[in-house]
């Protein structure tokens, strides 16, 4: 895969479809690499005729490591936040979203549908709020606003989160630890298949681990704090797909959502947890399409293709 110079660093980027066709930024969530999105979730969408453009997020898979930012203090940070008080961090969601307006200024796209999943949805969303002439359709899958008053993933998840195996604990241990925290987060009513699961987190780490960039992502998270001043800026467009059953970002932040942006859409889904199953991809992908088409017809004449940047 090619990497490209964006805001100041390198992002690492796929883009399939036609260079013609309207373009399509997915923004993968905390820690994950942009091979997590699902196959046919990505195929469906170049199918129906949008240009697909998928990246590293900075301080993951082959994207530019800030190593030189150093190693947070997760559990002192994540007191802070959970206190209401202000958290210190080397950068915030505002750089990575950033990034984001960067690959499609490095790319020559003045606009584009976003689709963000988890942390990839709050950068979606800021995107959408601080850059509305760059996103013509949004579709915000299981995130949150992070307002206070939400309820929160159990003690028990969150130290799950923080404390990811270092390098030095093995190939095997990695992955195993790394299967079973995906299974606590996974959809009750569509479980993985263990085989493939196994598949995609071996293949992934095999692509690159490197939890110090996790760890400075999930500060940028509890250091921006809450979107919520900011979602009734948003002007384009927009689905919400959250599940019912999502023990990281509870179901009640979807619905948060929907009242903070004027016109949204909210799609919830009975057994789904806090990842993208196959068996519900179909289902998904069909209601984006639906979704960023319906956008696009109501764009302005000429701004659907994937223009160049005026």
């Amino acid at each position: 895969m090619p990497q490209i110079d964006a805001n100041g660093i390198k992002l690492e980027y796929e883009v399939t479809g036609d260079p013609a066709a309207p373009p399509v930024l997915l923004i993968m969530g905390l820690g994950a690499q942009l091979t997590r999105w699902p196959e046919p979730f990505h195929r469906a969408l170049t199918d129906a005729g949008f240009r697909v453009i998928r990246h590293d997020n900075r301080d993951v898979g082959r994207s530019t490591r800030m190593t030189h930012l150093g190693v947070p203090s997760l559990p002192a940070a994540a007191l802070r936040a959970a206190l209401g008080l202000p958290v210190r961090a080397p950068y915030d969601l505002g750089e990575l979203t950033a990034d984001a307006v960067g690959l499609l200024d490095a790319l020559g796209i003045r606009s584009a549908h976003v689709v963000g999943a988890s942390m990839g949805g709050m950068i979606a969303q800021m995107l959408a709020a601080r850059h509305a002439g760059r996103v013509r359709g949004l579709v915000s899958i299981m995130s949150t606003s992070g307002h206070r008053g939400l309820p929160g993933p159990s003690v028990g998840l969150r130290l799950a989160l923080i404390r990811r195996p270092e390098p030095q604990a093995g190939r095997e241990r990695i992955i195993e630890a790394t299967i079973a925290l995906y299974k606590r987060i996974a959809s009750p009513g569509y479980p993985p298949d263990a085989q493939l699961l196994r598949e995609h987190v071996t293949s992934d780490f095999d692509r690159s681990y490197y939890p110090a960039g996790v760890g400075r992502q999930l500060l940028a998270i509890l250091a921006s704090g809450s979107r919520a001043s900011i979602l009734g800026q948003i002007t384009a467009p927009t689905l919400i797909q959250h599940g019912a059953e999502d023990p990281l970002v509870p179901v009640a932040a979807a619905h948060d959502l929907h009242r903070r942006i004027r016109g949204s859409r909210l799609e919830i889904f009975p057994g789904m947890g806090h990842d993208l199953p196959r068996a519900l991809v179909p289902t998904l992908t069909g209601q984006i399409i639906d979704h960023l088409r319906r956008a696009d017809a109501a764009a302005p004449a000429g701004q659907v293709s994937g223009s160049a940047v005026s």
